[in-house]
């Protein structure tokens, strides 16, 4: 089975080059049927892997060394180990229904070669990124990821917020992306290495707890996280993200990209075991970050805004299980949340679709005759998200976190957070279904979904209900199948005594039900809570567009203003530099003139006299054609230099990279 790992990437992005090169020659419903052909390949040769053992002992596969420098020789290559098994699997599978979901939803539109290739790309690079077995090419998918964000974020670029929003999106991410490639500088100058399984062997080997380089390189390595995963104070960019399509939205927040994070920690955890201190800030940022995005969803209007605000809050959970260590009780929760969260992301959707793109969750209450089956699976999804307890997969996974969160340092603290997080994500849940399937104008509904739009909201519900058995809470009588698969790779969660354990439960158990009742009065009074101070500041993300543009942008567009007045002929620095300037044009001049111009003037004279002489003698004229045809060459050799000189930087960067291309083709060649 090793020899077929490079199909689980490569699958998807040999559809992203088939659509690109040759998309032109393809009908929309080709198009359609290639993306997901590409996805499904993928998927099957994940099911392969499990059926072929790969569950029991990882798999490696390496095609090629990617770059030699001396004894330095990283690879091109794979590694399938149970983790990477579990993400693998999430990522193919939802990816393969939200392809699926998008060849009704994005019928109508006239851009789909763009959107297809994108969308496998994004599946492509994903899957690279979990695959990889060194932090080169993880990183190479981490920023694949990124750019494809960007473009479909901003998928429709000619409106204004989706172009502001996906390069909102491309710039915050970039600052994580920084701080992650310095963390993996620093690595590498430490051990000369970058396998991952090597790179940690050594570093647990050699760095001691606590150890000023293991503390610096997790923060750097988190810092990647928080710009990836949307996480304080880097979370700006997700709740505009939601200006793409409904298909984009469910892809990244419950899959892919945001839950990228959550795995790069998960994977260096040996890392964050050396350094205790920034494991517990990972968990003090995962509790603050329940609060925020809870808190602030629950006075957004906008209904994918809601749902983008709760991604905030529910990778905020799995942060704070990776910062107790509790780290497969993290996969577990980002495995259920990517059920039931691509199952409100495409069941909201289908509303706002059917609704006319309308997305004020008090309007689409009004409008009502919503698709029945959106109606039915968006419940189960807000049941799973709020924890209803016993039925629901939501429960079993956050109900482990907040059960181990009290074992933590400071446990009753964060408990106290993530408890109250709870409670709020049941509220802000329930009131947006009450709204909208729920409101005044509520009817029977006639509207019939296609296939491709109703079968991946069926499965989604199904594995929101079901997957949350395979892990029963502490203490029950029951299959503990997810902790003990990944005991090995991931350690064991720390619980305390049964006594607290089912004390906790209980309470765990009750807060979606005071949810629904505090929903249910909160909806009653939703035009007096909106119109509240309090309503507005978090409403607004508690005012962090605000104060990055108060300290940043505004700071940073002021500069760029006396920047450009030094240019104007009234700037005083232009008064400066004027003399400079005119003394530097009259060389530049001079020499142009001098030794360029001269020069072929003075080449062109000589070969005129050169030609008269012979004529003098004997009639050249072949002689005399030659030398005008050489004149002429270097004439129009030199105008076509000149050209190049333009000031246009793209015409510059193309020209050198045409040129590194040819050099470092000549030079493999």
């Amino acid at each position: 089975m090793s020899q077929w790992l490079w199909l689980i990437p490569c699958a998807p992005l040999l559809g992203s080059l088939i659509i690109l090169f040759l998309g032109g020659l393809l009908r929309r419903e080709h198009l359609a049927i290639v993306a997901c052909c590409a996805a499904a390949i993928a998927f099957l040769v994940v099911m392969l892997a499990w059926l072929t053992g790969a569950a029991s002992q990882p798999l490696q596969q390496t095609l090629y060394t990617w770059v030699a420098v001396g004894e330095w020789q990283p690879m091109f290559g794979f590694t399938l180990d149970r983790l990477a098994l579990v993400m693998v699997s999430v990522v193919s599978g939802v990816g393969l229904l939200v392809h699926f979901y998008s060849v009704p939803f994005m019928a109508e539109e006239t851009d789909q070669r763009r959107y297809y290739f994108f969308l496998n790309l994004f599946l492509a690079g994903m899957l690279l990124l979990v695959l990889a077995d060194n932090l080169l090419l993880l990183y190479l998918g981490w920023e694949l990821v990124g750019l494809c964000s960007y473009a479909l974020i901003g998928f429709w670029y000619r409106e204004s917020l989706p172009s502001n929003a996906g390069r909102k999106a491309f710039i915050v991410t970039r600052i994580g992306d920084t701080a992650l490639a310095l963390g993996i500088f620093l690595l590498f100058s430490q051990f000369h290495e970058l396998s991952l399984s090597a790179l940690l062997a050594n570093a647990t080997a050699q760095w001691e707890k606590n150890s000023t380089l293991a503390t610096l390189a997790t923060l750097l390595i988190l810092g990647g996280a928080l710009g990836k995963s949307a996480q304080l104070p880097l979370q700006i960019w997700l709740p505009d993200a939601m200006a793409g399509p409904s298909p984009v939205s469910a892809l990244m927040h419950a899959a892919t990209m945001v839950t990228a994070g959550v795995y790069l920690i998960a994977r260096t955890h040996p890392l964050f075991e050396l350094a205790p201190q920034t494991q517990w800030l990972v968990a003090a940022i995962g509790a603050l970050t329940i609060i925020y995005g809870a808190s602030a969803a629950l006075a957004q209007t906008d209904f994918k805004k809601v749902l983008a605000y709760s991604t905030i809050s529910q990778i905020g959970y799995m942060f704070l299980a990776l910062g107790c260590g509790a780290y497969a009780l993290a996969l577990f929760h980002l495995t259920t949340h990517a059920f039931f969260k691509a199952l409100l992301f495409l069941s909201a959707g289908t509303v706002i679709q059917a609704s006319g793109d309308e997305h004020d969750i008090n309007s689409l209450g009004r409008i009502g005759n919503h698709p029945s089956i959106a109606r039915w699976t968006f419940l189960i999804g807000a049941a799973s998200l709020a924890g209803v307890p016993f039925v629901t997969a939501g429960f079993y996974s956050k109900d482990a976190i907040l059960v181990t969160t009290w074992s933590a340092p400071a446990g009753p603290l964060l408990w106290a957070f993530a408890a109250f997080g709870a409670l709020l994500t049941a509220i802000y849940i329930f009131r947006v279904y009450l709204l909208v399937f729920q409101g005044s104008g509520q009817k029977t509904s006639t509207i019939s979904l296609p296939y491709f739009m109703s079968l991946p909201l069926l499965i989604l519900a199904l594995l929101s209900i079901v997957s949350g058995f395979i892990e029963l809470p502490e203490g029950w009588p029951g299959p503990h199948l997810w902790s003990l698969w990944l005991e090995n790779e991931l350690g064991v969660a720390t619980f305390p005594p049964l006594t607290i354990t089912y004390n906790l439960q209980l309470i765990t158990a009750l807060l979606p039900l005071a949810g629904f009742s505090l929903a249910l009065w909160l909806v009653q009074r939703e035009q007096a809570y909106q119109s509240l101070p309090l309503a507005n500041f978090l409403r607004n993300g508690w005012g962090f567009d605000a104060f990055y543009h108060a300290t940043l942008v505004r700071p940073y567009r002021g500069l760029a203003r006396i920047l450009h007045a030094a240019e104007s002929k009234e700037g005083i620095i232009y008064i400066i530099v004027r003399p400079y300037r005119a003394l530097a044009r009259r060389v530049s001049g001079a020499v142009e003139t001098l030794l360029i111009e001269g020069a072929l003037t003075r080449i062109t004279r000589g070969f005129l006299a050169f030609a008269t002489f012979c004529r003098k003698g004997v009639e050249y004229n072949a002689l005399e054609a030659g030398i005008t045809c050489l004149v002429a060459a270097l004439r129009f050799g030199y105008t076509l230099l000149s050209t190049t000189q333009n000031g246009f930087l793209s015409r510059y960067a193309l020209v050198i990279s045409t040129g590194a291309v040819f050099f470092l083709g000549y030079w493999l060649w």
